[in-house]
């Protein structure tokens, strides 16, 4: 059995459901509800001591963080996620990090939700998060040099497994995209598959 222990709307818990949908690996979803505050519920802190998600129970071990959880499926896997060669291992890592480390950690919603309330009203959610993904992406647009069909070629890797839901972020925070066409014309082609479409936030939400 292999439980997810999921966000609907997550970006990390996204990436995830991405990469086991890639693998055709079935799993149990248990919802976590970052709105309610479930994620420092005592149940979610026992196996996620960040208070966060994901967590992938997978192989007798309860695993966290993402980019981690996503390597180690490449790994035990074979999933094919990370190239061969370690300049394509660490052009996308760069890739991957540019969303996951860059962008992702300061348009975080308990972030933005700091800066918002810290700033005495002269910060909005929308213009914070509009700021940062904007710019992040602008970066990502720039490094995707060797683009094939996929951030990297024409495999599906890591790095694009990590952009989608970042662009499904960027739209709803009503990000312009129209300005970014390698960056738009591969995530198209990726939502189009059905392991991205089917680990979309509209089709996991809860009911």
């Amino acid at each position: 059995m292999i439980t997810l222990y999921d966000y609907w709307r997550s970006s990390a818990a996204y990436r995830v459901r991405i990469a086991l949908n890639l693998l055709g690996m079935a799993h149990e979803s248990v919802p976590v509800d970052l709105t309610s505050g479930a994620q420092a519920a005592p149940d979610n802190l026992a196996r996620n001591p960040q208070g966060l998600v994901p967590t992938l129970e997978i192989d007798g071990a309860s695993l966290t963080q993402s980019l981690a959880i996503i390597e180690y499926l490449d790994e035990v896997r074979r999933a094919g996620f990370l190239p061969k060669d370690a300049l394509g291992r660490a052009r996308v890592r760069a890739l991957s990090y540019a969303v996951a480390m860059d962008i992702h950690p300061i348009c975080n919603l308990r972030v933005a939700r700091h800066a918002v309330a810290q700033s005495g009203g002269s910060i909005t959610m929308d213009g914070w998060m509009g700021h940062f993904i904007a710019l992040g992406l602008q970066g990502l647009e720039g490094m995707l040099t060797e683009a094939g069909p996929y951030s990297h070629g024409d495999t599906v890797t890591m790095a694009d497994i990590c952009l989608v839901p970042q662009v499904y972020n960027a739209r709803r925070w009503g990000v312009e995209l129209a300005g970014l066409p390698k960056l738009t014309a591969i995530s198209s082609r990726l939502e189009a598959m059905p392991a991205f479409a089917a680990a979309h936030p509209d089709r996991v939400k809860p009911a």
